[in-house]
């Protein structure tokens, strides 16, 4: 599973931004001054790092300077808008720059088009006799092909992405469609009776009252 460092000294933000990567299916750990971002580069290794400026103890650009040898892909997050600092946080190595506020669906974006540059998004993903290429949106189930529409691909990686979850309506809706899900729509649910039929996975993808579905995962 691809792993992601978040460095940003404000909580309520780092929680948002590790809530957003779950969604998407990443792992990610939080870490609050640069000092505890050192300590925890030493410990553990990542995919990608989403790196404050403004940090207490070291600042997101002295921190670079140690980042940068380990090769891990930086992404600047700021409340800084100057172009001097947008500059500065490019030729010091980092991938991307985002600017506070930002949107999830945004921050998703980046992150995901980084990751492929450096060729760290899976190919291959399986869950149990399940195969998926991303390359080719090939799918296979016990060996044999199924045939998706682009829409139900994206909804089975989602779920596959995210074993023994509950996810909401919502959430699923924004993850494949985009934008919000409209009161009453049952888009969600009738893509989901779909791939449920064409995937063979009536047991496996459970419907949670009052919140969405739940790709079940016998450990």
């Amino acid at each position: 599973m691809i792993r992601i460092l978040v460095v940003d000294d404000e909580k309520p933000i780092a929680s948002y931004i590790q809530m957003s990567l779950k969604q998407a299916g990443y792992h990610s750990d939080c870490v609050y001054d640069g000092r505890e971002a050192i300590e925890q580069l030493s410990r553990l290794s990542y995919d990608l790092i989403l790196l404050d400026v403004m940090l207490p103890e070291i600042d997101g650009f002295e921190l670079m300077d140690y980042i940068k040898p380990m090769g891990i892909p930086v992404i600047f997050l700021t409340a800084k808008n100057q172009v001097q600092d947008r500059v500065r946080g490019l030729r010091m190595g980092a991938e991307d720059y985002i600017v506070k506020p930002f949107d999830v669906m945004e921050l998703q974006a980046r992150v995901e088009v980084v990751l492929r540059r450096f060729k760290k998004m899976e190919e291959q993903l399986r869950v149990r006799d399940i195969e998926v290429d991303t390359c080719s949106m090939r799918v296979t189930r016990a060996g044999e092909e199924v045939a998706l529409t682009r829409k139900e691909y994206e909804l089975l990686l989602l779920f596959m992405r995210n074993p023994n979850t509950a996810l909401y309506r919502e959430t699923i809706y924004e993850r494949v469609w985009g934008g919000e899900l409209d009161y009453g729509s049952k888009t969600v649910d009738l893509h989901v009776q779909r791939l449920r039929k064409k995937m063979g996975l009536e047991q496996e993808l459970q419907a949670v009252n009052k919140v969405g579905y739940r790709f079940e995962v016998v450990q």
